[in-house]
């Protein structure tokens, strides 16, 4: 009697052509999924050729240009999902990918960092003078809602020029996009930002990333922003405050767990922990940065793709 095997999963990785070269999490995936004994292979989301029911589970990876296509993204993401499993699913990309669910954390008990948001038709001179108001003395962190990559995010200065600043909010807001201004931690400067990632709810590891912006510097053109990575121990607070994001997490989204989950933290001026992005869409999951990280992504990976 012939043995019954079962086929090996056929995962797609998704990226865009722009990061192919730039995605290091790509190659350590591929590797660890093809240890496990399942087909893998990078595919661009927006490549019309594709038959998304062809695969097992469609992971989305390095998808970096969807702040600038996010219609188009979303509208993709629920195509795909209809036709396979798709993670992250729909559901949190699309609550993930504005910025905005930073006040749907805060309204849940989650320390984040302070943020106040500049409707797309307000008014760039009084909400900015609100802001100085609200924190005197800060300097100021001006990105739009939807951004990756610190793409069209400004550090400015104590006394930048205003004219400078509601410049910058009015171009963003010419994008059909939200603002959010913030003021700028200066622990960020020694202690830099820890990120934690999770698989499938558990932790995994933490990275170190050095301080991004320069005050009074323009915005970054590239795809992102240049990145000094460190492999960093989290501290106990600082594994509380992510887990506690994560556990608030399916209230607010009516979603699953998601797969994988990146929180960013800084430190406030107080020296507590506090949310800075929580990255659920596309972002960087620093694999090679731990041992066995990328196994441990692609069983996770695999555990779903076979239920």
């Amino acid at each position: 009697m012939p043995s019954l095997t079962r086929a090996a999963p056929r995962i797609a990785l998704v990226s865009t052509r722009e990061a192919l070269d730039r995605d290091e999490d790509l190659a350590p995936l591929h590797a660890a999924l093809q240890a496990a004994d399942a087909r893998s292979e990078t595919v661009l989301w927006d490549d019309a050729q594709i038959d998304w029911s062809g695969f097992d589970l469609v992971l989305v990876r390095s998808t970096w240009d969807y702040t600038w296509r996010l219609d188009a993204f979303l509208r993709w993401a629920e195509r795909a999902a209809a036709q396979t499993r798709l993670l992250n699913p729909p559901a949190l990309l699309r609550w993930n990918s504005d910025k905005r669910y930073l006040q749907a954390l805060t309204e849940a008990g989650i320390a984040t960092v302070p943020t106040r948001f500049v409707a797309a038709d307000e008014a760039a001179d009084s909400a900015l003078q609100a802001a100085r108001a609200a924190w005197p003395g800060a300097e100021l962190v001006i990105k739009p809602s939807v951004s990756a990559g610190s793409r069209d995010t400004m550090r400015h200065s104590a006394g930048a020029a205003h004219a400078v600043m509601v410049a910058q909010v009015a171009a963003i807001q010419a994008q059909g996009k939200h603002v959010l201004l913030q003021p700028y931690l200066a622990r960020v400067d020694s202690a830099g930002e820890t990120a934690l990632l999770f698989f499938a709810g558990r932790f995994s590891h933490a990275i170190r990333k050095g301080p991004l912006l320069a005050a009074d510097a323009a915005p970054t053109r590239a795809l992102f922003a240049a990145e000094h990575i460190q492999p960093r121990a989290p501290d106990d607070d600082e594994r509380a405050l992510a887990e506690h994001v994560l556990a608030v997490l399916p209230a607010l989204t009516n979603a699953p767990a998601p797969l994988y989950a990146r929180v960013d933290l800084l430190r406030d001026d107080a020296g507590a922990p506090c949310l800075i992005e929580l990255e659920l869409v596309e972002p960087s999951l620093f694999l090679d940065f731990a041992p066995h990280a990328a196994a441990r992504l692609a069983q996770a990976v695999l555990r779903l793709a076979r239920s």
